[in-house]
């Protein structure tokens, strides 16, 4: 009897083994989120399954999405672990990758740099002394609203010495404070502020969607080179451009895109947003229509993405996904991309400055943008999913995109 038995304990002891194995498996490795579209289920593989979902169901309705929470079994038996499950509709959109012009104009403007002022009497340092900081944003001068850079030089030489009222945004912070500008020794005003109301540079579209009337490109926002901070928007134009040369990557030296740009607008510019800028066309690209990935449908391997970097237009280059973060990392970082087509790594090194927003496919699908190259290796760089970009499209489309119509 003893030997049935501790043969039976050792028979269950192994029979658990994988069912342990299983739920800490599960545990630590299973997502607490996915996304599916309408008609999938939650597909884990044989050993885990979707169970008890309208028991703990939870749905809302996001954008068109639905989300609804769930309960993962291993072997339909044991609990491992609730997640949430994102239900949406599959999107389709037009991969982009042509170049365009960026004319971005800030809302406020942005203090860039301070400095002191030679007066007769010595150094001084009124902004300083206002209490104002690099990044903040200038968005009223004596209660009128700051539209320009001139604005606030016209105010600061002709303030007289007289104090001026300053409404700032500091990091979503409103603050006000009085800046009394001082006479300079070339018998000007100044308080020691550089600002900044406007930028301009070129990127490349990801996507357009001709059913919204909406574009996206870049894959990240557009910074304040000097701060580093996100530009408020308050408008600007899309045009766009032609690609006139580059300067080739190297190691410790990212390369270059030189373009010009056309008197032809793409449209508006209406949210820089970190995972992109966004838009209003002013007519359907009328371009061919791709499906877009969900994060749980991109895989590590093979993949190509469609850039322009000569008078030719966007084209397929190879490239492969080495790496794919969680989604629950809310980076524009999402991927990491390592270019493999010869054709690339010998015209340009790999990777440059200006082709952001260059859209990546896999398995005849949407799946990304190139946002950033690695400065010492230039045939690798980081890369935002298509899904995220589209939801961050929806998300600000009823308000700031609609505005531009």
């Amino acid at each position: 009897m003893k030997r049935i038995f501790k043969a039976l304990s050792v028979f269950l002891f192994v029979l658990c083994i994988p069912v342990f194995l299983a739920v800490f498996y599960g545990t630590s490795e299973l997502p607490d989120e996915i996304s599916i579209t309408e008609n999938e289920t939650v597909d884990f593989g044989n050993i885990y399954s979707e169970e008890n979902r309208e028991e703990i169901r939870s749905a809302s309705t996001i954008s068109g999405r639905t989300e609804y929470g769930s309960k993962i079994m291993a072997l339909k038996v044991v609990p491992v672990k609730d997640i949430k499950v994102n239900v949406t509709k599959r999107r389709f959109v037009s991969p982009g990758g042509d170049i365009f012009g960026i004319k971005l104009y800030t809302k406020g403007v942005i203090v860039v740099s301070i400095d002191s002022v030679t007066t007769a009497s010595g150094m001084a340092d009124p902004a300083v002394a206002a209490g104002i900081k690099c990044g903040d944003i200038i968005t009223t001068i004596n209660s009128r609203q700051a539209t320009s850079s001139q604005q606030i030089t016209d105010a600061i030489e002709g303030s007289e010495g007289k104090p001026l009222h300053l409404r700032i945004d500091r990091n979503g912070e409103i603050i006000e404070v009085s800046l009394t500008p001082v006479m300079s020794v070339n018998g000007k005003y100044k308080a020691g502020l550089w600002v900044r109301d406007s930028s301009a540079g070129i990127g490349t579209v990801t996507f357009y969607d001709d059913s919204s009337g909406n574009f996206a490109g870049l894959g990240h926002g557009v910074c304040d080179i000097d701060t580093g901070k996100i530009m408020p928007l308050n408008n600007g134009e899309a045009v766009r451009a032609k690609v006139n040369g580059f300067y080739k990557s190297s190691a410790g030296n990212p390369g270059e895109l030189c373009g010009v740009f056309s008197d032809i607008t793409l449209g508006s510019l209406r949210v820089n947003h970190e995972m992109g800028v966004y838009g209003r066309l002013f007519q359907p690209s009328g371009k061919k229509l791709m499906p877009v990935a969900l994060e749980s449908e991109i895989r590590l391997g093979k993949a190509q993405m469609i850039t322009t970097i000569d008078e030719s237009g966007p084209q397929y280059y190879d490239i492969e996904i080495t790496k794919i973060y969680p989604s629950s990392d809310l980076s524009a970082r999402n991927m990491i991309i390592q270019v493999t087509d010869p054709v690339l790594l010998e015209k340009t090194g790999g990777i440059v400055q200006g082709m952001s927003g260059s859209p990546i496919v896999q398995d005849s699908m949407l799946v990304g943008a190139v946002t950033h190259v690695f400065v010492n290796s230039p045939d690798k760089g980081y890369a935002i999913f298509a899904q995220r970009m589209i939801e961050t499209m929806d998300t600000v489309s009823d308000s700031q995109l609609e505005n531009a119509s």
